[in-house]
């Protein structure tokens, strides 16, 4: 199977192609969401989500595990039906058209998946001969992407011996080795250490801009989705709560400074105390003493927060003052935190498929 096919017949054919590549059905979209709906039995894991993700930009799905996310994802490259709704990927209706729908994609599941036994090559040559990648172009194209994730050194290492960051970045070789439109990342850094999270975030928007490819990516990385993401959809329960760019994100929310202090000897009545606050938008105690202060004014609040704990007989033990965070913006539109949804969702389980045995 290769990305840059041709339609035999129909409407699409008799477009005009733009640098050999087949039109979008809705010009500048490359997947269009239509109230989509995917139940399993009486759960609703993704209940009536609609967005557009434009062509060549990175859109970012955030949400905790279990809000829908990777759903979404399933469904938007075939491996599972849609309940209700619909979905079109590189102009291919996703349900009527799947085969149209896989030749235009790559996907790269959360789990690493590379054959431990077999070399970087061996890995990326057998991918590429899956999908039909013509033998005489095989080994300039894996050539290319090696060194376009810095693997050239390793070629020929047995993936087994690679850390987690080199195996990441070989499943994302692995992904393109059929030149797809569109790329779908799940979950793309779970489990890797800082460094190597950073490394593949420029990794991507080197091959973005090389590649001229549009990439949908799933997270709960909060700093990965403001990093990457031209836009960033916020998904809850199945539910989108907002789309928008980052820095819109930001600015929707009241208060553009973030106060975090963290008190001693705070009276039971200490958040109110901080909601009178002039300027403040909203207060978030977060335990141990900590509390996170959305204001309008960072300077004023702080003096008169200072002032306020020294008059009240309370120590003020760290205090620092940043602007509103995509974690913010969780918390605006959803009315919980990011990171305790995280925890929460270690204990949820997907409810079995109608008719299937335990």
């Amino acid at each position: 199977m290769v990305a840059d096919f041709k339609p035999n017949s129909g409407s699409e054919a008799s477009r005009p192609a733009t640098n050999g590549r087949v039109p979008l059905a809705n010009a500048g979209n490359a997947i269009e969401v239509d109230h989509i709906v995917k139940r399993y039995g009486d759960f609703t894991a993704v209940d009536d989500v609609s967005f557009n993700v434009k062509e060549e930009e990175i859109f970012g799905l955030l949400g905790p595990n279990g809000a829908g996310k990777s759903t979404l994802i399933r469904m938007m490259t075939t491996l599972i039906p849609i309940t209700a709704g619909s979905a079109r990927v590189a102009g291919h209706d996703v349900s009527k058209d799947p085969d149209g729908v896989r030749r235009t994609i790559g996907v790269i599941p959360q789990a690493l998946t590379s054959d431990l036994d077999l070399t970087v090559e061996e890995n990326l040559n057998i991918y590429a001969k899956l999908y039909d990648v013509p033998a005489k172009k095989r080994k300039a194209t894996i050539d290319e992407l090696l060194e376009l994730v810095d693997l050239t050194r390793w070629r020929g290492a047995q993936t087994k011996t690679l850390s987690g960051g080199m195996r990441r970045r070989l499943e994302i070789a692995r992904g393109l080795v059929h030149s797809p439109r569109i790329f779908f990342l799940d979950e793309p850094t779970t489990g890797l250490d800082p460094v190597s999270r950073v490394a593949v975030w420029e990794m991507l928007t080197n091959i973005k801009s090389h590649r001229q490819l549009t990439i949908l990516i799933t997270t709960h990385y909060m700093d990965e989705a403001d990093r990457l993401c031209d836009r960033i959809a916020i998904v809850d329960h199945g539910k989108l709560v907002a789309l928008n760019t980052p820095p819109a994100l930001k600015a929707s929310v009241p208060g553009s400074n973030v106060i975090e202090a963290q008190f001693e000897n705070a009276p039971a009545d200490w958040e109110k105390s901080l909601h009178e606050l002039n300027g403040v938008t909203s207060v978030q105690h977060e335990g141990a003493g900590m509390y996170r202060v959305l204001t309008g004014d960072g300077s004023r609040t702080t003096t008169e927060l200072v002032e306020t704990a020294v008059h009240a007989g309370v120590t003020v033990k760290s205090l620092s003052v940043q602007n509103t965070s995509l974690d913010d913006v969780f918390v605006h539109y959803t009315g919980r935190q990011l990171r305790d949804e995280l925890v929460k969702a270690h204990s949820f389980v997907m409810p079995p498929r109608p008719g299937m045995q335990p």
